[in-house]
């Protein structure tokens, strides 16, 4: 294709309606029907981006090959396409701003006052255009975060308006997504919300080009033709979003309502071939119909926001289907589990994960639960944080190193296991400066990672501050806690593990950040073919004591 073609999908009524999804979906069926497609989320907080936000405002943060913390909503794109994504992809109005006000002071406006428009509307678009002039991608996928008529969203409503206008109408469109309540007083679906919610955006300038209504309730023929007159779209374009069972059942809900048909048709593309699907579905086909199910705790901080850990769920979900089990995942609030309670809360799981973290609350009751698996031969899978715990709970209760901690949790510990390193003591700005983005690490042989991974050099995600401390690697090996990944360009301790149980693997990175529909990743696969397997152990156990 000579020119790349632009789609951006807006949102009104109500936000949470799942703008990321409609366009990940949209994306995978054109992506599947042969064009390259990427998407790109526009979001506007101030912040510069998500990495110094609570994941309870934000929920997780997610982190790109090229080091970028981005937006959750990137996972989902990663995990429907299977392309990497990188910080071209994830623009806010906090690094917009940034990026105009330090021009403003290298003298690049010749002392023009410097406005929304053009200046922030001129940053935004050419933003929008990085992907599409590099040669790469035939249609971007552009997502506005925020509602329509948010005072937030103005200036990036502003700039795609006049992106509209300068590429003209076959090669770029507005894809809308509003809300169709029902009112079970009323017994029928409403309207009026989505057509308020197109005029606030003509009011902008903007005229919707496809419609998607999020429902709880088919739409008739009657109301599809009524939104298509009220909204001024044809009614082919008014496309029916309603409530599924899986994120990963939209992209085949999207095809049956034509959602691609249409857009190609709108942007004047060939509409000659049929999405190929097959490895999709027969992902949905292992996933839907599993032949066991095993239960797996989920041991955080921050488990009553189950986005915060989105990435996590999400590769269960695969490698669940990979393994043709269902993995029941039971969230446990670290804050709640110490020596009374860890029994009941974890003795009739299958395995266990430490989740990843930040700061001294709950951690320990991680080390508690890291203990538990331990000594009773709990498959456990410890990320990030969970790693760390995971060496501090060996310190503490093999070496027998009263005190062991992290200097993250006791700058005073005199057993620093876990300590900053030393590129980070000097560092005061904390956003965008830990350890970011793919690292390479180098796997033992016959060790239960390089199994899991069938290779021995391996490149994975990260984002923390403070690393095993090799200062005591010696005696921990010593002890039992094999060192089984190491980065060989700074020797640091990637990855630690106990031989002599049956699975119990931890690893410095974000394993959950890599893992995709058509790429289950391996460490998952294999933690949880640890705790079915355990789980029939203890079935076969229970039953031999019956008889």
């Amino acid at each position: 294709m000579a020119e790349t073609k632009y789609i951006f999908v807006t949102g009104g009524v109500s936000s949470s309606l799942g703008k990321g999804i409609i366009a990940a979906s949209l994306a995978k069926l054109l992506q599947a029907r042969g064009f390259k497609t990427t998407i790109q989320k526009l979001d506007p907080y101030i912040n510069v981006d998500p990495g110094t936000l609570n994941p309870y405002e934000h929920g997780e943060c997610y982190v790109t090959e090229d080091g970028a913390e981005t937006d959750l909503d990137l996972g989902h794109y990663e995990r429907f396409l299977n392309v990497n994504t990188s910080q071209a992809n994830n623009v806010t109005t906090g690094r917009i701003y940034q990026s105009v006000i330090e021009k403003e002071r290298r003298g690049e406006f010749l002392g023009k006052t410097v406005q929304v428009v053009p200046h922030i509307t001129n940053e935004i678009k050419e933003r929008v255009q990085i992907l599409g002039k590099n040669g790469d991608y035939d249609i971007v996928i552009t997502e506005i975060g925020g509602t329509v008529g948010d005072i937030e969203s103005l200036p990036y409503i502003e700039a795609v308006r006049q992106l509209k206008w300068e590429l003209g109408d076959d090669n770029a469109l507005v894809i809308h997504l509003t809300l169709v309540p029902y009112l079970s007083a009323a017994g029928e679906l409403k309207t009026k919300p989505t057509q308020h919610s197109v005029k606030t955006l003509m009011e902008s300038g903007i005229k919707a080009d496809i419609l998607v209504c999020r429902t709880e309730h088919e739409l008739s023929d009657d109301i599809r033709r009524k939104l298509a007159i009220f909204c001024n779209v044809r009614q082919e374009a008014v496309i029916q979003s309603i409530d599924a069972p899986t994120i990963y059942d939209v992209p085949n809900m999207m095809l049956k309502e034509g959602l691609d048909t249409v857009t190609l048709k709108k942007l004047a593309l060939p509409d000659d071939s049929t999405p190929n699907l097959d490895r999709w579905n027969q992902f949905l086909e292992r996933h839907k119909n599993p032949k066991a199910e095993v239960h797996i705790g989920l041991i955080g901080k921050y488990v009553e926001l189950q986005d915060s850990y989105k990435s996590i769920l999400e590769a269960f979900i695969h490698a669940g289907a990979e393994n043709e089990v269902s993995v029941n995942v039971e969230y446990i609030h670290s804050e709640f589990i110490n020596e009374n309670t860890i029994h009941n809360k974890i003795s009739h799981l299958d395995g266990i994960l430490v989740a990843p973290g930040f700061g001294e609350r709950g951690i320990e009751g991680k080390i508690d639960a890291v203990r538990y698996a331990r000594e009773n031969d709990l498959p456990f899978l410890g990320i990030c944080l969970g790693m760390q715990m995971a060496v501090i709970e060996f310190a503490r209760n093999v070496l027998q190193l009263k005190g062991a901690n992290s200097t993250e949790m006791d700058p005073q510990t005199k057993h620093p296991v876990i300590d900053l390193m030393e590129a980070q003591k000097t560092v005061t700005h904390k956003g965008g400066t830990m350890r970011l983005g793919a690292w390479d690490c180098e796997l033992s042989e016959d060790s239960v990672i390089m199994k899991a991974y069938q290779q021995k050099d391996i490149s994975e995600r990260h984002r923390h501050r403070y690393e095993y401390n090799n200062k005591y690697k010696e005696q921990l090996e010593k002890a039992g806690l094999a060192s089984t990944g190491i980065n060989p360009e700074t020797g640091l301790v990637e990855v630690v593990e106990i031989p002599e149980h049956p699975w119990f693997v931890g690893v410095q990175y974000h394993p959950e950040y890599k893992s995709t529909v058509a790429n289950p990743h391996p460490l998952f696969v294999a933690f949880v073919k640890a705790a079915y397997e355990h789980m029939l152990k203890n079935k076969d156990a229970k039953l031999t004591q019956k008889q």
